[in-house]
């Protein structure tokens, strides 16, 4: 990595000091959140009022990045494990770190399509995103002893993120080419996702239960069928090894538990395999590039549609808010219910699609459930199943279920 140093007022040995707040950085003993933390947040202040003017933190930062990118982490990963755990200043900080990154490594022109695309949802390759700490710094104008500190909280966040699964190939096996383009998705399957992105829009909107009832069934449906028509195209064979990607959704607070619990019935449903790290906020996606899209289109628009059917069941219980165990009941039972009802549209629309064509679908299915259980396997050797045993309040589960019931997927179509 490259040093980028200059003059700071009152320090008469930079590459010293460099030094010293590299091991600081990299491998200090300093907790953010501990009491110490003011006290070395504000020696770096007096050492450096102009907060990385030498521009040693953002080279240590980089170097905590690189080891972070081996670790199997990419962008938007690093962007969701901080925003967890710390407030909007350094998350900010991380987005400016990212850029810098971002350009040190030519990751525009160098990086695989998936990591460029997280950058850009990010804002890191925004034009006049602050890059490094320095440019955050300034942005920011906060007081220099409040700066540091929140640096050190970063600090220690790369420091301490565990290994995970590499999905995509980190910056050290970029190679020196130019990346080559994402290949663009078929017409029919960007039509499709259209159609269904369309319909799941509606489905938040209306305030007609059985009509985002209908709607919802009939998004499940036309992923099933879509599934179907796909596989058939193949000629009945298994879809390549090549075929089945890999996703990283992050599930954020409050009810982590329960909404990662819908996500993974949606999942099921729609033929995709579902790994969840519980200290990370990160669930793992593995299946057929098309799905893993209608997955995750489908999953967002019910974490809208049951926000909007909890504050419903609050209404109408009389309540301003209800209590944590009753949401987090109501979720865990809505997440139940969905799963059943779009299992059942699943069934529903493969057995349609059979009677249509004449053709008995389930080897045809079957051969592309094989592909993704085996691609599971190879990522996932040593995974195991696990199952909530918490108690759940009963109340808040059996309003969840009625509310899925309503509005939900049903066997209903919209015709």
């Amino acid at each position: 990595m490259s040093g980028r140093r200059g003059s700071i007022a009152g320090m008469s040995t930079p590459t010293a000091d460099d030094a010293w707040l590299r091991d600081l950085l990299l491998g200090g003993d300093c907790r953010p959140g501990g009491d110490d933390a003011d006290g070395v947040a504000g020696v770096l202040a007096a050492r450096d009022p102009g907060v990385d003017g030498s521009g040693a933190a953002t080279d240590a930062l980089l170097s905590a990045l690189t080891d972070v990118w081996e670790r199997g982490w990419q962008p938007a990963d690093v962007a969701h494990a901080v925003r967890r755990g710390s407030g909007a200043r350094t998350a900010r900080l991380a987005v400016a770190l990212l850029a810098e990154d971002a350009r040190v490594t030519g990751a525009a022109s160098r990086a695989p399509g998936p990591w460029v695309e997280q950058l850009s949802e990010i804002g890191a390759l925004a034009e006049g995103t602050p890059a490094g700490v320095a440019g955050w710094y300034r942005a920011e104008g906060r007081p220099a002893g409040e700066a540091w500190r929140e640096v050190l909280w970063l600090a220690t966040t790369l420091r301490t993120l565990p290994r995970v699964e590499r999905l995509l190939p980190p910056p050290s096996a970029w190679g020196a080419g130019t990346r080559r383009p994402v290949a663009a998705s078929p017409p029919d399957d960007a039509r499709v996702l259209r159609r269904i992105r369309a319909l799941l829009a509606k489905a938040e909107s209306t305030e007609f239960p059985e009509e985002a009832e209908a709607l919802t069934g009939k998004a499940q449906e036309l992923m099933t069928r879509h599934a179907v028509d796909t596989a058939l195209l193949d000629g009945g064979t298994a879809p390549r090894r090549t075929d089945v990607a890999t996703r990283r959704v992050h599930v954020v607070d409050p009810y982590v538990r329960a909404k990662v619990q819908l996500l993974d019935v949606v999942a099921r449903a729609n033929g995709v395999r579902l790994v969840w790290y519980p200290d990370l906020g990160i669930a793992t996606l593995v299946g057929v590039a098309t799905d893993l899209d209608a997955v995750e289109l489908l999953f967002t628009s019910l974490l809208l549609q049951v926000g909007q059917a909890l504050g419903a069941a609050e209404r109408a219980a009389g309540r301003r808010s209800a209590s944590r165990a009753f949401r987090r009941a109501f979720l865990l039972g809505y997440a139940g219910r969905v799963g059943e009802r779009l299992t059942s549209a699943r069934e529903q629309a493969t057995t349609a699609a059979a009677t249509e064509r004449g053709v008995d679908l389930l080897p045809v299915l079957r051969s592309r459930q094989e592909t993704v259980e085996e691609a599971f396997t190879e990522l996932f050797p040593g995974v195991r199943s696990s199952r909530s045993r918490s108690s759940v309040d009963g109340a808040g589960w059996r309003a969840g279920r009625s509310a899925a019931d309503a509005a939900d997927v049903g066997s209903r179509r919209l015709r």
